[in-house]
């Protein structure tokens, strides 16, 4: 892959959900990937938090990217687990994935999503998956 950032970006840019939720590829590389989301009141639950599956879905497409660049190609998550450690609360969730551990037909991956307000940063949830390439 000459081009890391124009080939992920072309994936991002054609995922339908990631488009609707106002998902944005900030950043990646051989082995990592970072998403943002801008947050919307459309995004928060009940009590006026971000919604788990919001970040849940930050977390596993972050994870699917650095896995999937690490194998070298479009890829698929087959497992995934997060643990939210506090409510997020802030105007944007920053999702940092990195593949720990990657072969030729599956990579381990953590991420770590945060919630920004203003100058504050807090770590609100931890998650790993395993992706596979998708072909």
């Amino acid at each position: 892959m000459d081009d890391i950032k124009a080939f992920a970006l072309k994936i991002f840019q054609s995922q339908a959900f990631s488009q609707f939720i106002g998902a944005e590829l900030v950043t990646c590389s051989k082995d990592s990937a970072e998403l943002a989301l801008a947050v919307q009141d459309h995004h928060k639950q009940q009590h006026g938090f971000v919604h788990g599956g919001a970040i849940s879905y930050l977390a596993d497409n972050a994870i699917t990217f650095a896995g999937g660049l690490a194998l070298g190609g479009n890829a698929l998550t087959v497992e995934f687990k997060i643990n939210y450690i506090r409510p997020a609360i802030g105007t944007r969730l920053v999702a940092k994935a990195q593949a720990r551990s990657a072969g030729k037909r599956m990579a381990i991956c953590q991420c770590e999503v945060y919630a920004i307000d203003g100058e504050s940063q807090k770590l609100c949830a931890l998650a790993q998956g395993t992706v596979v390439p998708a072909t």
